[in-house]
């Protein structure tokens, strides 16, 4: 638990002074920044979720090509929208932007929320996305974290946020609510974002020229911090252990891509098994229907049985949801 954090004035407003005018200079380029469209913003906000910047732009442009507006991406066949999502990986968030715009389209007339409360109350949307969405689309100012920017209100006002973090999420969130500039959270939060990023970063921040030295609390001691953790001690991205459920089921959603691709609608069961196994027998028959029963639920599969062929598996069919 961080200790009570108490924000002189002449502090706070040397920090938002400090960290506006870098990103005034640092900002980059990036294409959602130059809209207020919801509909995009929404797109962006999930494709980023877990994905690097870099990696997400030509998706973003490609997805829009494709589905331009709300009512382009509501009406699609999941299936497509699930094959246009390729190499972004996550699939699960293709099926949750889809349902939040189709929630849009056909609950709300196209009309979009814009406070926090009614957009968290869209299907698969949560209080970052939530927040983001209002302040970017909508320019409220509003408090939500990510990463980045939970990383950099912990160092500015508390201290050094490893080994541990000394503050909880509720605490950091309170003092993002503090920080938030009237009239300018839009840019305050965009800029929280890009300085976690690119200057105040999880391993390597450039503390020598960091335009916030003086008033950081995090300053005075995370260099030598990091000095002396242990070799390979910092936190790295999780990825799907390979032989892992996880990693199976991205072997059969990419599978299932390629039959849809092809125009075969589906495969079956046993030759699923064994596109994706390589020692895959019918003794592998219940855990694989375990594992497509999970994609269903979470509908990035569809599937199709013919009870009497039910234990063959021969005539079970899995393909992409319609």
């Amino acid at each position: 638990m961080a200790p009570d954090v108490i924000v002189a004035d002449d502090r706070m407003a040397a920090i938002r002074d400090g960290l506006l005018g870098w990103f005034g200079e640092h900002a980059r380029n990036l294409p959602w920044r130059l809209t207020r469209d919801p509909y995009r913003v929404l797109v962006s906000e999930i494709m980023l979720q877990q994905t690097q910047v870099d990696r997400v732009v030509p998706y973003y442009e490609a997805f829009l090509a494709r589905f331009p507006d709300e009512r382009s991406l509501a009406s699609a066949p999941t299936a497509d929208v699930i094959t246009l999502w390729k190499g972004l990986g996550y699939n699960r968030r293709a099926v949750n932007l889809q349902r939040a715009v189709q929630a849009v389209v056909d609950d709300l007339g196209g009309i979009w929320p814009q406070t926090v409360e009614g957009l968290r109350a869209l299907p698969g949307i949560g209080p970052y996305t939530a927040g983001a969405v209002a302040c970017f689309a909508f320019e409220q100012d509003v408090p939500f974290i990510d990463t980045n920017m939970r990383r950099v209100l912990h160092r500015l006002f508390i201290g050094p946020d490893f080994p541990e973090p000394m503050a909880t999420d509720r605490e950091i969130v309170a003092l993002a609510d503090e920080a938030v500039p009237s009239g300018s959270g839009w840019m305050w939060n965009q800029a929280l974002i890009e300085f976690g990023a690119l200057q105040c970063n999880a391993r390597k921040p450039a503390c020598v020229i960091c335009p916030l030295q003086r008033q950081c609390a995090a300053f005075p001691d995370i260099q030598s911090i990091i000095m002396d953790l242990p070799r390979g001690s910092g936190r790295k991205k999780e990825s799907p252990f390979e032989g892992s459920n996880r990693w199976y089921r991205g072997r059969i959603v990419d599978a299932l891509r390629s039959a849809h691709d092809g125009d075969v609608g589906g495969i079956p069961l046993l030759e699923l098994g064994a596109i994706v196994r390589e020692d895959f027998s019918p003794d592998h028959l219940p855990w694989l229907r375990s594992i497509v029963g999970d994609l269903a639920r979470d509908g990035l599969a569809a599937i199709a049985e013919e009870p009497a062929a039910y234990d063959a598996g021969q005539m079970t069919v899995v393909r992409l949801p319609g």
